[in-house]
């Protein structure tokens, strides 16, 4: 196996790398925010713990702190001080004090759910660490704390897919206790990693807030799937999202408008709502942030010319032991994103072999069905988009008249809009308010 200094290769593979963003926009502006860290990838995820205080879902001192003491590029030190966190914030949130009032118990729950979730998400490299279930059953006991305390406490679902043959984990918010109220109802799936408990802070709290019922769900590959049902990604996400529609217009059809259902797609969500809609004619409209063209080409853009023709060369052997090898090397030419994005990668989509999580990848593209999409559908860019720049404006283009294409520039200029919730949110909404009017 050949070392780091041998290959001499340096990847930002799988993940957003912005500096090699930032330079292939020519911009000058970057970064438009105050960088946390000197370290791109745990900077991003600073933006993320911070943004979920908007909903109750953190607070920023506590967070700031947890910063002060990460050393960047420390993945053990990411975790340990989120996870101390987390667990310093469950104890505040099992104060007998703090039982009084529900507000209370919603938002220490719903931050001491958020601070789990941000301890895990650095852990993946070795399979059978505990700390991957036991951090998880944390933040799912948290999260279930938290919105048994809303106003509607929310309700989680196991639904069936018949046809692909395991369970779709759900979370369904209703936005009134009327049992006849007829409300536009959103459906929200998220991408690569974020979980749908990370969902409810990006939409559902906006949604609620504007009389929309909500209901976000995860299949496989998903984080809730990946660990209960021991499933990695499949492509064909109709087999996912169409028993959600199901389950919405049956179980819920008193409650729910059928002519004002949207399905959300989040980060890589954006190919598999993308992918659902084109087989699913009851949905009314659909919201992409930002658009997936093909996942392939996005996940090799980053790969070094040499290392990207061992793999098209179908040297796979060879380009595993390269690419782990460098992943496991002390050295900075692997970057903490790169490390997270090829852990996680191999991870979710269940193999340990770098080449065969690239060969699943060419799988997911949109090329095929995109015709098959009937409906008005919302395509969000952004100005400083990772691996998937330039892809939202191919969909967007495919689609043509049923795209209505948005590109966020500058502060709201990241993926999937990090730290700039407030104008995303505002954006999809005012959209939808036209759209299904007309």
């Amino acid at each position: 196996m050949r070392s780091s200094t041998s290959t001499g290769y340096s990847l930002a593979a799988l993940a957003l790398s912005s500096l090699v963003v930032a330079a292939s926009n020519g911009t000058n502006d970057y970064p438009p925010t105050y960088p946390l860290s000197t370290d791109p990838g745990f900077a991003s995820e600073f933006v993320v713990a911070l943004q979920n205080s908007l909903t109750g879902g953190a607070d920023i001192g506590p967070v700031l702190g947890a910063v002060k003491n990460i050393k960047p590029g420390d993945m053990d030190s990411y975790h340990e001080e989120f996870y101390r966190l987390a667990n310093a914030t469950k104890a505040q949130a099992e104060d007998p004090q703090n039982s009084y009032d529900p507000v209370n118990v919603r938002d220490t729950w719903f931050s001491a759910s958020q601070y789990y979730r941000r301890a895990d998400v650095y852990i993946h490299r070795n399979w059978s660490d505990p700390l991957i279930q036991t951090v998880w059953n944390e933040q799912t006991a948290a999260f279930d704390k938290a919105i048994a305390a809303l106003p509607i406490p929310g309700q989680r679902l196991q639904i069936p897919s018949p046809e692909g043959n395991f369970t779709v984990e759900a979370i369904w918010y209703s936005a009134s206790r009327n049992p006849h109220a007829k409300l536009p109802t959103m459906i929200v799936g998220n991408g690569f990693d974020a979980a749908q408990e990370d969902s409810y802070h990006y939409y559902c709290a906006a949604a609620l807030a504007r009389g929309w019922n909500c209901i976000t769900y995860e299949g496989p590959g998903q984080n809730t799937v990946r660990r209960t049902q021991g499933l990695g990604f499949i492509p064909e996400w109709e087999l996912v999202a169409t028993p959600v529609v199901d389950y919405v217009l049956l179980a819920k059809k008193q409650v729910v408008d059928e002519n004002r259902l949207v399905l959300v797609g989040n980060s890589m969500g954006g190919y598999f709502a993308a992918r659902a809609a084109a087989f699913e004619p009851r949905l009314s409209a659909a919201v992409l942030i930002g658009g997936v063209w093909d996942t392939y080409e996005g996940y090799i853009s980053p790969l070094p010319k040499e290392l990207l023709a061992v793999y098209e060369a179908g040297n796979y052997t060879q380009f595993d032991e390269q690419i782990l090898a460098l992943r496991d090397a002390e050295s900075e030419a692997f970057s903490t994103e790169a490390k997270w994005g090829l852990d996680y990668g191999l991870w979710a989509f269940k193999t340990h072999s770098p080449s065969e999580f690239y060969s699943q990848t060419k799988r997911y593209r949109i090329e095929d069905v995109v015709h098959q999409i009937d409906m008005p559908v919302f395509v969000g860019d952004a100005e400083f988009e990772g691996i998937y720049i330039g892809q939202a404006k191919k969909v967007s283009d495919a689609l043509g008249e049923r795209a209505t294409y948005h590109l966020f520039k500058g502060v709201a200029g990241y993926h999937c809009q990090s730290g700039a919730q407030q104008e995303m949110q505002r954006t999809i909404f005012a959209w939808l308010n036209r759209v299904l009017k007309a």
